[in-house]
């Protein structure tokens, strides 16, 4: 486990991906720098399968939405894959207005996140405008 004093990040694996348990904010100087060594430490020791969980993420500024576009971009060069897992309501919004989804996939759950580095298991497309327009529009509580 990985503390920084605004995002904690804890490392896990599922059948061979790599998943990145995060909690609290990815903002210019708030996490974003730590979160960018940290994922590019895993990508220099060979890892190209990574999973990034949001569920826990109270908020994502445009730096830290530049981090994850550019870790995407890297991961990809060098032949892997990043996807966002639980990405939430409000920055999803976003997403789909910058068109982030692009660029990088986008997943609701862990399952469908992990599949999505196995291309012989069937799984269902994920649309970001349909996750954001049937869920019910709430303020994030970061209260956790």
């Amino acid at each position: 486990m990985f503390h920084h004093a605004d995002l904690e990040i804890k490392s896990r694996e599922n059948q061979g991906v790599v998943i990145l348990d995060l909690h609290g904010k990815i903002e210019m100087g708030k996490g974003d720098v730590a979160l960018r060594e940290y994922v590019e430490d895993l990508l220099e020791k060979g890892n190209r399968q990574l999973i990034l969980d949001l569920a826990r993420v109270s908020d994502i500024d445009t730096a830290g939405a530049e981090v994850l576009v550019t870790l995407a971009a890297q991961y990809k060069a060098l032949g892997g894959k990043l996807v966002l897992l639980k990405v939430d309501k409000v920055h999803a919004q976003v997403y789909e207005i910058a068109r982030l989804e692009t660029v990088m996939e986008l997943c609701p759950d862990e399952v469908e996140a992990v599949n999505t580095f196995f291309p012989e298991r069937a799984r269902a497309h994920y649309d970001i405008l349909e996750y954001v327009e049937e869920q019910p529009h709430e303020k994030h509580d970061s209260k956790e």
